[in-house]
């Protein structure tokens, strides 16, 4: 396969466009990190990473974090880094969890670029590091979704590891077997499905020697022994790095076992919505994640996916003619996207929030997409067809022409990008499908309420809000405080997700708005009278 990518610039020139590339990248991170609001989970997540604190500051003797609501069911690497980077960073604790998940999201980009290099060189790593970033459900999210992004970086550098692994086999070096340690480790130091990393690794080592054995008929079982020998200290690493960031797993034998259950059949009272139809998050469909994805991608990634039909067609030779090595290089990152897939089809387990929880695949989905449009253009070059030279312009064309729109796109909705759908969801589609779910575009809507000019008065001026308190509290001043008791309420403030903001009437005075759409909403509620200051049901 690699000899697919080997025409075009030198390896020099992409390796100075992957550099300006990241140039770009840190600065964008250093220049907007202080943008977003808080999600949903922070204050919560927070409070878990205190406690983990806690129990190690006080000997093991503070048992809180593992009573403290379910959140002990959760591993706490990022928790506890924030919490302890919290007192030495003289800025609010939400922007140093946002730079630090931002941080985890740079570290999915190089995971990419290392993964895509082992597959086509500094091209590929190229294209699939711009397919990432135009992935607004990575690039988006990397700074709010502090718990899905780093578990999605732990699970890509885990594969990362695998694919090495399963390249050299017996002869793999003691870096891999160390990377593979604490990335395993940290995944399932994050959440209990870090164990998907553990079944592709037995899963390709398996498949791999059997394979040798087929061509080669070399031994099986002294060659499964080996490996395991060969693996074992990554083993011990990733115990002992997720019993660091998660004690609770292996305070009990079962607890681990415990989270499994808990999480592949994980309900509570909440709905979500897929092309305009509502769902409880326990009933969703199979294909409610094929959906997402469908409308989340970048077109330009999906057309690449689409096109794996043409490349079989035009370039299967090359295909075939692919090193084992290579060959199963391209296995690991299919078993990575495919494993997950089957298993959501098999299982429903409860999904909401669009991809969020299925997060780690779409750094495979930007390799993998990035490899189908390279391999065709370069098989279009070395077909029979005439004026290929043309058909290689066109395809270059039409690739270039769909990341253009979504750049487009994310420049005029940033820093609210992770709302984006794709041209596939159609006109008029917001409400269709889950937008701003993480409420993100409340701090700017906060912000705009505390700078309005409103009469003294003794009493503070009440605010409803469709979010968690603490989401909106820490940017109020002290004229506002917010309650629970909507219908006192002075002034309401929502998203447009899931017509919350239908849910109250008022002025309105306010909001943020992005390509003609309302993303957040204030409305000023002190002229409503009687049943006008009720909450009547949303929507949906």
């Amino acid at each position: 396969m690699k000899h697919l990518f080997a025409h075009g610039c030198t390896a020099a020139t992409y390796r100075w466009l992957i550099r300006f590339f990241w140039l770009a990248l840190i600065m964008w991170v250093a220049l907007t990190f202080r943008q977003h609001g808080i999600s949903n989970d922070e204050y919560v997540q927070h409070t878990y990473g205190q406690m983990l604190l806690d129990w190690y500051q006080s000997g093991f003797k503070d048992q809180d974090a593992f009573h403290y609501r379910n959140l002990y069911l959760y591993g706490g690497l990022f928790d506890i880094i924030a919490a302890a980077l919290d007192p030495y960073i003289p800025i609010m604790i939400w922007d140093i969890r946002h730079l630090l998940s931002a941080l985890f999201g740079l570290l999915g980009f190089y995971g990419v670029s290392r993964f895509a290099h082992l597959l086509g060189g500094e091209r590929l790593a190229l294209l699939a590091m711009s397919l990432l970033f135009l992935t607004v459900s990575w690039s988006g999210t990397m700074f709010t979704h502090t718990k899905d992004v780093p578990f999605a970086t732990c699970m890509l550098w885990a594969l990362y590891a695998t694919a090495l692994v399963v390249r050299d086999m017996e002869n793999v070096s003691g870096k891999a077997i160390v990377l593979l340690g604490f990335a395993v480790g940290g995944a399932l130091g994050l959440r209990v499905g870090g164990a998907f990393a553990v079944i592709y690794l037995v899963l390709l080592v398996i498949l791999r020697v059997l394979l040798d054995y087929k061509q080669a008929r070399t031994p099986i079982w002294s060659r499964l022994l080996r490996m395991v020998v060969v693996l074992l200290p990554a083993a011990v690493l990733a115990f002992v790095f997720m019993a660091m960031c998660w004690p609770w797993s292996v305070i009990e034998p079962d607890n681990l076992l415990e989270a499994a259950k808990s999480f592949s059949h994980f309900d509570f009272n909440m709905q979500t919505i897929a092309n305009g139809v509502v769902y409880n998050i326990s009933e969703v469909p199979r294909s409610y994640l094929f959906q997402y994805l469908a409308v989340k991608l970048p077109e330009a990634a999906l057309l690449g996916i689409l096109s794996i039909p043409l490349l079989w067609l035009a370039g299967r030779h090359a295909v075939c003619l692919a090193d084992q090595p290579t060959r199963m290089t391209m296995l690991t990152l299919l078993v990575g996207i495919l494993f997950p897939l089957v298993f959501v089809m098999d299982d429903r387990p409860a999904l909401y929030n669009g991809v969020r929880h299925f997060t780690f695949l779409l750094p495979l989905l930007a390799i993998f997409s990035a490899w189908a449009i390279v391999a065709v253009w370069q098989a279009l070059a070395q077909s029979r067809l005439h004026a290929r030279a043309a058909y290689q312009a066109l395809w270059a064309g039409v690739i270039s022409g769909l990341m253009l729109v979504t750049l487009v796109d994310i420049v005029q909705l940033h820093p609210y990008q992770y709302v984006r759908l794709n041209r596939l969801a159609g006109e008029h589609a917001q409400f269709k499908w889950e937008g701003d779910y993480w409420s993100s575009a409340l701090r700017v809507a906060t912000d705009q309420l505390t700078e309005m000019k409103l009469p003294a008065r003794d009493k503070p001026y009440w605010v409803a809000a469709c979010v968690d308190t603490p989401q909106i509290e820490p940017y109020l001043d002290g004229r506002f405080s917010v309650t629970r008791r909507w219908d006192e309420a002075d002034f309401f403030l929502s998203t447009t997700n899931m017509h919350c903001h239908d849910v109250m009437k008022g002025k309105l005075i306010g909001g943020v708005q992005r390509q003609g759409m309302w993303l957040a909403v204030i409305k000023d509620r002190r002229h409503l009278q009687g049943a006008d200051r009720l909450a009547s049901p949303a929507k949906n």
